[in-house]
């Protein structure tokens, strides 16, 4: 914790705070810190039970994916607060777990708008990677229905599901790019140079050009 410390940057924790990430330090330096670390199971409980947002991001490269059971994930999630540690949560150990499907089940449905954006998360891994016994079709409906008016948090992830149904399936692809053009969810959201918008018709067409690669 006093290495934490001593890495914290005021400039990076003003920075991370416009984000709603209560934390200073330079997430290359944390890795530097976790490469050195390598995996430790008991230390990375220890880091997490602190609260405290470093550790917390410290003890998520550190751990052992497969080692946390199904309860003890959910726990984890419901107690993430801060945006960077729940999508390190759920990227770098919920996806490696063997309780993957059933809490992706569990969160989508739950009625807690930031629980439930994990759940649609693991949706959006689900449509690129495994959509076989995914209702898309059902998922569309969801979102035409939801997002324009859904929490920051869980807007942003079920346009990451919309993307990725347009992206990955032509057959939905011309409905997922009405959705988006009819709802113009993050249509505006300001993006540099050289980037992708999140404005799904925008990023949708983009990954299809660079797929047929034109």
């Amino acid at each position: 914790m006093a290495e934490l410390a001593g890495l914290e940057d005021p400039r990076a924790r003003e920075v991370n705070e416009k984000h709603g990430d209560d934390h200073g330090v330079n997430l290359g330096k944390l890795r530097a810190v976790a490469k050195r670390l390598k995996t430790q199971q008991d230390l990375s409980k220890e880091l997490w039970d602190t609260g405290d947002t470093a550790a917390r991001l410290l003890s998520l490269l550190i751990c052992k994916p497969k080692a946390f059971g199904r309860d003890e994930l959910d726990r984890m999630l419901r107690e993430a607060r801060t945006p960077k540690v729940q999508d390190w949560l759920v990227n770098y150990v919920v996806k490696k777990s063997p309780h993957c499907e059933d809490l992706r089940q569990e969160w989508f449905a739950d009625a807690d708008p930031v629980v439930a954006s994990a759940g649609w998360a693991l949706t959006s891994e689900r449509v690129v990677k495994k959509p076989e016994g995914l209702a898309l079709e059902q998922l569309l409906d969801t979102i035409e229905a939801e997002m324009k008016e859904a929490p920051d948090r869980l807007q942003w992830a079920m346009n990451h599901t919309l993307a990725q149904i347009g992206i990955e399936h032509p057959g939905l692809r011309a409905r997922a790019l009405g959705i988006g053009e009819r709802l113009e969810v993050l249509k505006d959201y300001p993006t540099p140079p050289n980037c992708t918008s999140p404005f799904a018709p925008s990023w949708i067409n983009e990954m299809v050009r660079r797929k047929a690669g034109t």
